[in-house]
């Protein structure tokens, strides 16, 4: 898997990306009173650049409320943006309608969080996958149903399932279903959004090797979006963090995870156990005060300024407030690229708090 250049607000854009994302912001509207008139907006996402190489694997982290699915959804077309661009090899998908948006789409599939309900319970396994490949009209008659067979095999299940229902699967088992059917049609870019977070932990392993394997086998390009940061730095080639809407801190994994310069990031990579006894009893870890701000209203400045563990001993919290940070390159580490206005005081007074790679003897 390829390890594509950070890019970010004040970043150039690479020729060879895959999908190229700018000032996206999908909002949604708050209506109120019998006629029901729009009195606000949500700002789910607001201002987001991002960009994904071939074969490459962004990670997109952050809080429950953050953004992360609607992002997800937005590059399929589920959610309609506000404003911004989504190219995907330069065309911008959200110029598309009809027979055009619908040819494209076969480019773009997507994984979603709940094997449970994101499965027909009325279709076989076998209708689910024809489907697709009847939409994009990619096989018909016996080829179609051995195509259905060779997707089964290929996600680990047993071609004899093609006329079970998916009630009569594990979540494991449903969830290679879901990942089939994005498979079916040969799609380029997978989004997969938190395809793992309903399973149990010894199946999450299974499902997160066997995407390994199918992006090694097939030159696929994820999106992989996650709340839990050890299963990202597993699978990802950068990480995106993302809060309130707006990327605060992006980067390759291990940079990211070594060095983080942002003070959310470093909070969230404080919960992350380490594999040794002294390491995690010696670090500290960081308690983020109070929940997350509505996105209806956010606040102004940095959006994280609010609860920020290092505000107040930065001294000039009134900066923080008044004056949102761009996403600026980190001179000392490649590739990453930080939304702070004191990245180095942050990075240096926690330094005890980001986790240690144990290196084996």
């Amino acid at each position: 898997m390829s390890i594509a250049e950070t890019t970010g607000a004040a970043a150039p854009e690479m020729p060879g990306d895959l999908l190229r994302i700018r000032d996206l912001r999908v909002h949604f509207p708050i209506t109120s009173g019998i006629l029901q008139r729009r009195s606000g907006w949500v700002r789910a996402v607001d201002g987001v650049d991002l960009s994904i190489q071939p074969g490459e694997t962004l990670g997109l982290v952050g809080e429950s409320g953050s953004g992360k699915t609607t992002i997800g959804r937005a590059i399929v077309r589920l959610n309609e943006p506000r404003t911004g661009t989504i190219e995907l090899d330069g065309t911008n998908l959200l110029s598309l309608e009809g027979r055009e948006l619908r040819a494209r789409r076969r480019d773009v599939q997507m994984v979603f969080q709940d094997p449970y309900s994101s499965l027909d319970p009325r279709h076989t396994v076998g209708e689910i996958l024809s489907e697709p490949l009847s939409v994009h009209g990619l096989a018909t008659g016996s080829a179609r149903h051995d195509r259905i067979a060779e997707l089964l095999t290929m996600v680990g299940l047993d071609p004899a399932f093609i006329e079970r229902f998916p009630h009569e699967f594990s979540g494991g088992q449903r969830q290679r279903i879901g990942i089939a059917r994005a498979l079916a049609v040969e799609p380029r870019l997978i989004v997969a959004d938190e395809p793992v977070s309903a399973l149990d932990v010894s199946v999450q392993a299974q499902v997160i090797n066997l995407l390994e394997h199918l992006q090694d086998r097939m030159g696929l390009t994820y999106l992989f979006i996650a709340h839990d940061l050890a299963v990202v730095k597993h699978i990802a080639d950068r990480v995106a963090v993302l809060y309130l809407g707006k990327v605060v801190e992006i980067g390759p994994v291990d940079t990211l995870y070594a060095h983080p310069h942002h003070p959310y990031t470093i909070a969230l990579l404080s919960a992350v156990p380490i594999p040794d006894a002294r390491l995690e009893r010696d670090r500290k870890r960081i308690i983020l005060k109070g929940d997350i701000p509505s996105p209806a209203n956010p606040p102004s400045g940095c959006r994280f300024h609010t609860r920020c563990w290092l505000r107040e001993k930065l001294g000039n919290p009134e900066r923080c407030a008044a004056e949102e940070p761009a996403l600026l390159p980190r001179p000392d580490r490649p590739g990453l690229e930080t939304a702070c206005h004191f990245p180095e005081e942050a990075a240096e007074a926690a330094r005890p708090a980001a986790p240690t790679v144990v290196e084996p003897d």
